[in-house]
Parts: C-alpha cells; structure tokens; sequence
C-alpha cells in the first residue's frame, strides 16, 4: 500500500481547498411561477432555479412610513413584520439589500447604506435606469387588470398628497445595506458587486414595483434575472372599480399580469420555510393543489384550474408543484390549508414532505383526490434513503382498491348512481352519464364505509369510479376521473369545484360571498 506523504505546502494547499469548500455560500433555492397566455388556452410554468446570494440583491420598493391612502398604510404596517424577517435572512445568506423609498433620501444623506450607493463606481449604463418604464415590449396589447383611476385608495374620503418621511422602521437597515432611490446608483451597485438577480418587494405592485426606475421592467431591461415576491406586496386598488372584485384578488390580477408579461413570482416561503404571508382582510378558502403528474399532465390542467377557483369561485389556491419530480415545493402550506387537492402517481417523497401530508389529514382536513392518487405515493419499496413512501395510502384514507386499468383507447362511459343523484357533490352535474376518453380504473372492491356516487363501464365491466368517505373525521372524496380529458368536460368540472367545497363543508355561494363582502368593506373604510 502506498502512502502520500503531506509536505507543508501540500498541506496548506488541501487545507485552503477544504477552506474554500466550506466558505461557498449555500445557493439560493427558488420556485418560480410564470403564465403565457397561448392559442389553446392559460399555461402556467413552474421552476426550480438557484442563484448564487453573492449575485443577488432585494429592492425593497416604497415601504414608506406613511401613506396618504389610510388602507395602504395599514397594509404595508401589517406586511413589514414578515418583510423585515424575509430580508434578515436574504442578508445572513450574502443577499445584498437596497432599500428604495422613493423621495425619502434626505431622511438618509448621512447613513452609511446611503453612501454605498451614491459612491459606487460610475459604470456604462443604459439611459432607460435614468426614468420611469411604462411598458415592456412584451407588454404591447395586453389589457391592464385593474381600474386604479384616483389613485386606487379603497379608503373613501382621503386625498392624494406626500405623506411619507422614510421608510417604516419595522425594516431593519443594516450597515451592510444600500440605501437609494435612483436607478442609476443601484446600476453602478450592481455593476460593482457582479450582481445578476434581483428580488423585488415592496409597494404598490401595479404603480411603483413595475415602473419606477429600479422597479420590474427596467430590472428585466437591464439584464438582471428578476422576480417578484408575490406575497410581499400590494396593489393600489379600490374594489368599488372594475374588475369590481376583493382587493387582494385585485392584487393578485396584478401579479398575474406581471407573470405573464414581465417576469417570474415567488413567495417568501423559499427563504422562509413559513407558508406565504396573506393580509389578515384575506377570508378566502385556502386550496393546497399537490401535483406532480406529467402521466396525464395535472401539471398543466390543476394549475389552470386554480385560476378559475380563485376567478370565479373567490378562493385562494397555492399549487404545491413538483415538476414532475418527488420534491413538492411549499408542502409548509398545508399548515394553513382548509382543503388539499392531490394528483401524483407513485413518488416517494422526501419524509419531511410526506410528513406534513400525514399530518395535514390526522388533524382531520378534508382530501379531494383525483386519478393516479390512488397509487400515489407506493413505490413499491424502492424508496430511496430519506424518501418516505405510503403504499397503504389508497386502502387507508380513499378506502379504494386500485389494482390496474382497462384499456387507454376504449376510455369509459360513465354514470351517476341513481339514487345519490341529489347529493351535493352531484348537483347540477349534467348529463348523469358522459364518456370519459381516460381508462377504466380497476378499484372494486370499496371500503364498506364509503358511499358510491358514480360508476364507470367498460368492455362489458362496471367499476366504481367516484365516491367519499372519512378518514380522522375529515372528509375525502376520491375519483378516477382526471383524464386532461375531463377537465374540458363541464359535468367533471361542476362535480370538482362542488367536491372541493362540500369537503370544506360550504357552499361556493358562501366562498363568493365572502370575497363580495371583503369587497363592500373596503369602500366603507374598515
């Protein structure tokens, strides 16, 4: 056996290479939405990216100490708290913090973090960082979301004037920090420091994160990787005006608007591990949608379908997105979750992961399952080491028995059980029978404590298709249906939306009526 013997310079060379491996700055993990808006329909893009926090700086836009508009100022107060934890962690991790509070620096002529920014170096930059964006190429044609004429106050009575002195000292600023209000000091920064992404926060999402001269657009202009924290901001919006709907569903209009033409969302749930911050005037059902099936492409059809829940039916969905992997981000929004949607097929799951699931439905939250979640987490045994999986799942919590299919080509025609035809899952679910193009699951025989409401045949066999029962008191309702198919179908369609809320034990009327009533509060000022 041969030896290597460590001369002093050998050895201080292994010691600055171990040195150096452990001085690497952990990567920044984040999960990106985005939407296009194509010929055949919405298509949301989820992804998994990592930026190095030496090349990343958080704009923090407007979190003024005061605004003229009573409701904004009282959100932002009540949003800072998670924002300051949001970027004390940025910044333990290398991020580099600029704090933008517009027409405010005179409040800082003397602080270091503002120095830092007036004393970067002069770099070649482009003359849009010297204004306002107000549009993206991208942007060419696409209608804007939100009427925010007189200003977008949702508090009646007050009057647009310069209110704000600095920023709400909630947020902590530190002296590593840079403090600045003009795109071309934060260009030379950043041209100083190599940075090549960029967070935005901050206020308001549909006037100053978008256009000011370090907001959204000109940061996209200017090269930066850029996203924005979807959940720590705010539009300036007043319900009483069109689209005439809640105020936080008017921001996230806004939000969308920005993921679809300008650039890429986030939560501060990535940096946080918490499940996403929501003002406390947001009453809406909270939808967790777990997906990570590109088997019959619920990566595609859920996400879309969220957006009608919230559009239409007033609730507030998070998509808890694997991309087609065993790796759910965001599972921490169960915690809050009133409702879970599952479509995955046969995924172990990091334990911590599968955890959470366990625990979500042993506290008894109600389950809408759909598919392939039948056999959603059985493996069978190959489970990797720190993967969990649950191969009793079907038995124990849909009281199913999925043991294979029929045929791909000969679909399935399916029918609701005549006697249960007036439960509320199946009202106004019409036709009581159609033809599904997805496969005939196998799943007889049942749970004896379930209740059948619908069947599917083929090939001369009968199966049941749809049913509910209860699992640690909460309520499950569980089908087979789930072919992207069906999601096209109205009468699969009206069955999912009425499934999700009798597994809430409401009504959409009540879902709805609670966004209509959040609308009218805001126009009285509270």
């Amino acid at each position: 056996m041969r030896h290597t013997i460590l001369t002093p310079v050998l050895f201080a060379t292994v010691l600055l290479g171990l040195f150096s491996q452990a001085a690497e700055p952990e990567k920044l993990t984040l999960h990106t939405r985005s939407q296009a808006q194509g010929d055949d329909g919405l298509k949301f893009t989820y992804k998994t990216v990592q930026w190095d926090p030496k090349k990343t700086a958080v704009i923090v836009c407007d979190m003024w100490d005061k605004h003229w508009c009573r409701g904004a100022t009282g959100r932002v107060g009540e949003m800072a708290p998670r924002m300051n934890r949001f970027l004390e962690d940025a910044r333990r991790r290398g991020v580099l913090i600029v704090h933008a509070p517009s027409a405010c620096m005179g409040a800082y002529k003397d602080h270091p973090a503002r120095k830092r920014a007036q004393e970067a170096p002069k770099a070649e930059l482009p003359d849009f960082l010297k204004g306002w964006n107000r549009k993206l190429d991208s942007e060419k044609d696409a209608p804007w979301p939100i009427d925010q004429s007189d200003g977008g106050c949702d508090t009646p009575g007050d009057k647009s004037h310069r209110a704000w002195k600095s920023q709400i000292d909630t947020l902590r600023i530190d002296g590593a920090d840079a403090i600045s209000d003009s795109g071309v000091e934060i260009g030379n920064l950043f041209r100083q420091r190599g940075i090549e992404n960029v967070m935005l926060v901050g206020v308001h999402t549909n006037m100053c994160v978008i256009g000011r001269p370090f907001g959204l657009r000109n940061m996209v202009r200017f090269g930066m990787n850029t996203v924005l924290v979807r959940d720590l901001t705010d539009a300036m919006y007043n319900p009483q005006k069109s689209p005439h709907v809640s105020h936080v569903r008017g921001t996230e209009l806004v939000v969308e608007y920005i993921e679809r033409y300008v650039c890429p969302t986030i939560t501060s749930t990535d940096l946080l591990g918490e499940p996403a911050f929501r003002f406390k005037e947001d009453k809406r059902p909270h939808v967790a949608i777990i997906v990570s099936d590109d088997h019959y492409h619920g990566d595609k059809t859920l996400p879309v379908f969220a957006d009608l829940l919230r559009d239409k039916y007033g609730c507030y969905c998070t998509v808890l997105h694997g991309e087609g992997t065993p790796n759910i981000a965001d599972t921490e929004e169960l915690e809050k979750a009133d409702v879970a949607i599952l479509l995955i097929r046969r995924l172990a799951l990091p334990k911590e992961q599968l955890d959470r699931f366990r625990k979500f439905l042993d506290s008894g939250k109600p389950l809408v399952a759909l598919r392939t979640a039948s056999h959603a987490f059985d493996v069978k045994g190959k489970a990797k080491e720190g993967e969990a999986e649950w191969r009793t799942f079907d038995a124990d919590v849909l009281g199913g028995n999925y043991h294979g299919h029929g045929s791909n080509t000969a679909g399935s025609d399916i029918a609701i059980v005549t006697d249960k035809k007036d439960h509320p899952i199946l009202t106004g679910v019409e036709p009581a029978k159609w033809h599904s193009k997805g496969s005939l699951y196998n799943t007889a025989p049942i749970n004896q404590d379930a209740t059948l409401l619908m069947t599917g045949s083929a090939g001369g066999k009968t199966e049941p298709v749809t049913w509910i029962r209860k699992y640690k008191g909460g309520r499950v309702f569980y089908s087979s249906l789930g072919h992207p198919d069906d999601f096209k179908r109205e009468p699969f369609r009206t069955m999912l939306v009425n499934a999700i809320f009798w597994a809430m034990d409401r009504t959409p009327e009540e879902s709805r009526g609670a966004g209509e009533q959040e609308s009218r509060g805001a126009g009285d000022g509270r």
